[in-house]
C-alpha cells in the first residue's frame, strides 16, 4: 500500500463560489466518511493529478487548514465536458477496523509463452473490485503471465492477494493469449480470375436446322 500526503482548506463558501475557486486553479470537493462529519473541501488543480493520473492505489493522509488530519481515499473524480479538467473530487475517510470496498489496477507482469509462439495477449479486466480492511490496500494486482500459453487464460478464481477478497465473478478471464489471425493466401491465378468478368451465358431461342434437314430454307439458284 502507498501513502501520499496532500494538503487542502476547508470550504465556507457553497455554491456559486466554486466557479470562483475554479478560476484561482483550485478544485472544490468533498471529505465524508461511515459516522464521520462531511467536510466541504477546496485542493489545487495540481495536487490533485497524482490521484487520478496514476495506476496505483493511494491511501491519502490528508491534512487541513484546521490542523486535523484524515485517512482517506479517493472515491470519485468529475471532469469537465469540453476541457477535461477536473472540477469535483470526493474522498472517502478510512476506519482502520471498517473493511470497504474498493476497485484495484491489474498489472500484467512478464512475456507469455503463448506470445513468443506467435500467439496476441489479451488483457481483459484492467481493475478488480476488492474488499479488505485499509492497513492491506494493495497498490495494484500483479499477475504474472510467463507461462501462460495460446488458448489459455488467467482468471479471477487463480488470483490470489494476501488478507483481500476479490469479489469479480470468479470464472472471469482477467488475461488470456488467442491464436494470431491468419490471412488467407490469395494465388496470383486466383486474383486474375477473381478479377477478370464472368462470361454472359447464351441462351438459344430455338433451335438452328441442320443444312439439308426438312425444313431448311433452300439454296437460291
Amino acid at each position: 500500500m502507498s501513502e501520499i500526503t496532500l494538503t487542502a482548506t476547508i470550504r465556507t463558501g457553497l455554491g456559486k463560489k466554486a466557479k470562483n475557486l475554479r478560476a484561482k486553479g483550485l478544485v472544490p470537493g468533498i471529505y465524508y466518511g461511515h459516522g464521520q462529519k462531511n467536510i466541504p473541501i477546496a485542493m489545487g488543480e495540481l495536487a490533485l493529478q497524482p490521484l487520478y493520473r496514476t495506476t496505483a492505489t493511494h491511501v491519502i493522509n490528508l491534512k487541513l487548514d484546521d490542523g486535523s488530519t484524515h485517512a482517506c481515499i479517493l472515491r470519485d473524480v468529475q471532469f469537465d465536458p469540453v476541457t477535461d479538467r477536473p472540477v469535483h473530487f470526493d474522498l472517502f475517510g478510512l476506519n482502520e477496523n471498517e473493511e470497504l470496498t474498493i476497485e484495484v489496477p491489474v498489472t500484467v507482469v512478464g512475456t507469455a509463452k503463448g506470445v513468443r509462439d506467435g500467439g496476441i495477449l489479451q488483457h481483459i479486466m484492467h481493475k478488480l473490485r476488492v474488499s479488505c480492511l485499509p492497513k492491506h490496500i494493495p497498490d495494484h494486482i500483479e499477475v504474472n503471465v510467463e507461462s501462460l500459453e495460446i488458448n489459455r487464460s488467467i482468471h479471477v478464481s487463480d488470483l490470489t492477494v494476501p488478507n483481500v477478497k476479490i469479489l469479480e465473478n470468479e470464472h472471469s478471464a482477467v488475461v488470456a493469449v488467442v491464436p494470431p489471425t491468419v490471412l488467407k493466401e490469395t494465388t496470383p491465378e486466383a486474383a486474375a480470375a477473381e478479377a477478370a468478368p464472368a462470361e454472359p451465358e447464351v441462351i438459344a431461342k430455338g433451335k438452328k436446322p441442320e443444312e439439308g434437314a426438312e425444313g431448311a430454307p433452300e439454296e437460291k439458284k
